[in-house]
């Protein structure tokens, strides 16, 4: 390990903190109940609290350094055009109102609202192996309206301004972006998807997406044809006038034509669905004096109908011909970034953290990201053809297409699991760690 984060201890620069991150990160893969400085200080450096407190909370250093080492770090481990990138969100449940951008608001945890931090999160995956990338959090109007209280959490006055979770989201794009970044396509669920900023955002960047959406999105047919109608009277039109209304995105797709896809074989056995696909244009266009938009750029509409009976819908920029396989494979590779997230979180202490500042979180949260790039690095080098390097891959899309989707391979119980390396890394009488004097 020690030799694996050489890149980054030289970016940390400070001698103190060199020493002090590997001790972090060696806690983190430690036993102990609660994965918070304390106990890490109590297992692993008993007298040395205050040093190792000091090292995660203080705002003398900076991630920044360190984040494109980590980007590039997963490029190197699951980058490729076979890859997703998956944005998404993660909440920490908390306790009080004095930890950074804690209020009242929706944690997927638990399916409601309730009182916890957010941050959103860039997962670079390719089959079952996420490597996350970015994480930041999403500060709500209770804090970017309050200077005071930001201020007392140490938020850096860059990061006050109120910004919506796929504005934040696109900032951390573009950062992974200029690290150099590879990957097939951006998937995201219907918290961004719905978002025609966000769409558009992708779009502009050269980037295929993939993202959900709501059955009552509107929806125009792909032949629908803008005209200009000359009033008797009054002031010539501002902008034309759709040849037809928009429908839902569910009236679009109820005489479509559903197949059974088996995209996955999960734990409890084959993993499908019911998928249907048809080209439209996105009512997502300039506003209309009725308040209905004009359409936009013409896509994928795709329905998903689950055994449970439930429906959900997507919308995706993928080139026109291609199969609705493939659709259904990119649409549902989404899932490994939540399998990261609740990886980081029962066995990393992602949700452990105690502090209250802006720094302190972020430190950790960068620590327990470079944890987890660790343990899939060790992870592919045991099994390397989980990764790019398979010899039977192509990065060709529609070679990709003619075959069944690469996550769709059983993940069954004789795989190495990644968090089993725990039990290496973290023993109950572990080896000596050197501390700073």
């Amino acid at each position: 390990m020690d030799a694996w984060l050489e890149p980054f201890l030289d970016a940390l620069g400070h001698k103190a903190r060199r020493r002090w991150a590997p001790v972090y990160i060696r806690g983190l893969y430690g036993r102990t109940e609660r994965k918070s400085v304390q106990p890490i200080a109590a297992e692993l450096t008993p007298g040395d609290y205050d040093q190792l407190h000091n090292f995660i909370a203080s705002r003398s250093w900076d991630t920044a350094p360190l984040e494109p080492i980590l980007v590039r770090t997963a490029d190197q481990l699951v980058g490729g055009p076979d890859a997703i990138l998956a944005i998404d969100d993660t909440a920490v449940l908390k306790k009080g109102e004095h930890s950074v951008g804690v209020a009242p608001q929706y944690a997927g945890v638990v399916g409601k609202n309730a009182n916890c931090q957010v941050l959103v999160t860039l997962t670079l995956a390719c089959r079952e192996v996420p490597v996350p990338m970015a994480m930041r959090l999403f500060l709500p109007e209770e804090w970017t309206n309050n200077p005071d209280r930001c201020r007392r959490a140490q938020v850096p006055e860059t990061q006050q301004k109120p910004r919506t979770k796929p504005e934040l989201a696109i900032e951390e794009l573009d950062r992974v972006l200029a690290a150099g970044v590879r990957f097939g396509c951006v998937v995201a669920d219907a918290g961004y998807g719905i978002s025609a900023a966000f769409r558009r955002a992708l779009s502009e960047r050269g980037l295929r997406w993939a993202v959900g959406t709501v059955c009552v999105q509107n929806i125009y047919t792909p032949d629908v044809t803008l005209s200009w109608p000359k009033a008797a009277t009054g002031r010539p039109r501002k902008h034309p006038v759709p040849s037809d209304d928009p429908i839902s995105a569910a009236t679009m797709l109820k005489k479509a034509s559903w197949r059974l896809l088996t995209w996955r074989t999960g734990t409890k056995g084959a993993l499908r669905a019911r998928f249907a696909a048809v080209r439209v244009r996105v009512a997502d266009g300039p506003a209309m004096r009725t308040g209905k938009h004009q359409p936009g750029d013409e896509v994928w509409l795709v329905g998903e109908r689950r055994s449970s009976g439930e429906t959900k819908y997507y919308l995706s920029n993928l080139p026109p011909d291609t199969p609705l396989r493939t659709l259904a494979s990119w649409i549902k590779a989404r899932w490994v970034c939540e399998q990261g997230h609740q990886q980081m979180k029962e066995e990393l202490g992602l949700d452990h953290f105690e502090g209250r500042s802006w720094p302190g979180l972020h430190h950790h949260v960068l620590l327990v990201m470079m944890a987890l790039a660790f343990l899939q690095h060790l992870r592919l080098a045991a099994a390397p053809e989980r990764g790019k390097k398979a010899p039977q891959r192509t990065a060709a899309a529609t070679d990709a297409a003619r075959r069944t989707p690469s996550h769709s391979r059983a993940y069954s119980s004789d795989r190495a699991n990644p968090m089993s390396l725990l039990s290496v890394l973290a023993r109950p009488a572990q080896a000596t760690v050197e501390l700073p004097k």
